[in-house]
């Protein structure tokens, strides 16, 4: 087990270099196209931040593992919102604009929507909820790049370009080698959380929903802290309902094609606690920021009590 302990330490890690290559070449790549920035944030970053839950979950569905692909999906929305973006709102809340978040949040309920009916109608995701899934990701970037286009939107004439400093050469390079140890790292993660939580006695759904969220969630706190250093503490927010999104459409999604499952796989808790929990969390930070246009250090300090309250649920309920 201590060999399996010393993997997935080393298998987050390449998580997180990989996925640091993959957003900064990515990133790098996009000002060379002259992308405006919010558009960068909005598809690239968020992307980039969400791979290593789409190789996770990925991996857990090949190997047949549902309550890994479903739980790290999950938990991973969860983690972003109540840990992460918490952590920005107690340490600095910030003005947020209503245009900015608006179709990322809808998005992301209407996603929701159809992923409750999923679980508490049918009990079950096909290949064809997975499909749909990854369509809505689809509808939503095309969504995203026609409201870029719009003039509100446009970068500001003053705005100072960005020039990459590396060639186009090696931005692709470092976004194929970024995408390949992510990979390398999310079949690290998959495999040796399992040994965990075998040799544990811990459900494999509590190992997905707090160690593995947690470890592929990381880009995104990396991310935060960047944003918060440099007094952007908006942008993290934008970044972390878009992953959240895509936690949904595309994680979820690419792992239900690839290998749909029945909630019977899955905790039992999943049905009373840990999907209302990640919509409660996600509407606390949310309705705010659309109704106000601003975000309250009081919000943060309330998700951080959710997680905490939730972790100890899963550690000592559950």
């Amino acid at each position: 087990m201590f060999v399996s302990v010393l993997l997935f330490i080393f298998g987050l890690l390449l998580l997180i270099k990989g996925g640091d290559w993959f957003v900064d070449a990515a990133s790098s790549i996009a000002h060379r196209l002259h992308m405006p920035e919010l558009l960068i944030g909005a598809t690239v970053v968020s992307i980039g931040t969400t791979l290593p839950e789409v190789m996770v979950s990925a991996q857990g569905a090949m190997v047949g593992s549902g309550s890994i692909a479903f739980g790290n999906a999950v938990g991973s929305i969860i983690c972003n919102t109540s840990l992460i973006a918490a952590i920005t709102l107690v340490v600095r809340p910030a003005r947020v604009e209503r245009k900015t978040l608006l179709l990322p949040s809808i998005a992301f309920f209407v996603a929701a929507a159809f992923y409750c009916f999923n679980a508490y109608v049918y009990g079950a995701f096909s290949r064809t909820s997975g499909l749909i899934l990854l369509g809505m990701f689809v509808v939503y970037m095309v969504m995203t790049i026609m409201q870029m286009k719009n003039p509100a939107f446009a970068p500001k004439e003053n705005e100072e370009e960005v020039v990459p400093e590396t060639t186009m050469g090696r931005d692709i390079l470092m976004l194929v080698v970024g995408a390949a140890v992510i990979v390398v790292g999310a079949r690290l993660l998959v495999d040796n959380a399992q040994i965990i939580a075998r040799a544990l006695g811990v459900p494999e759904s509590v190992i997905a929903l707090t160690l593995v969220a947690l470890g592929t969630s990381l880009p995104e706190l990396v991310t935060a802290i960047t944003s918060l250093i440099k007094g952007c503490g908006a942008l993290s927010l934008g970044n972390i309902i878009g992953a959240n999104l895509f936690n949904l459409v595309l994680v979820s999604g690419t792992a239900i094609t690839i290998s749909p499952f029945n909630l019977a796989s899955a905790s039992a808790t999943s049905l009373t606690i840990d999907i209302p929990l990640m919509l409660g969390v996600m509407l606390i930070m949310t309705v705010p920021a659309l109704t106000r246009e601003k975000m309250s250090r009081w919000q943060g300090v309330v998700l951080l009590g959710c997680y905490a309250a939730y972790c100890a649920f899963l550690f000592f309920v559950a």
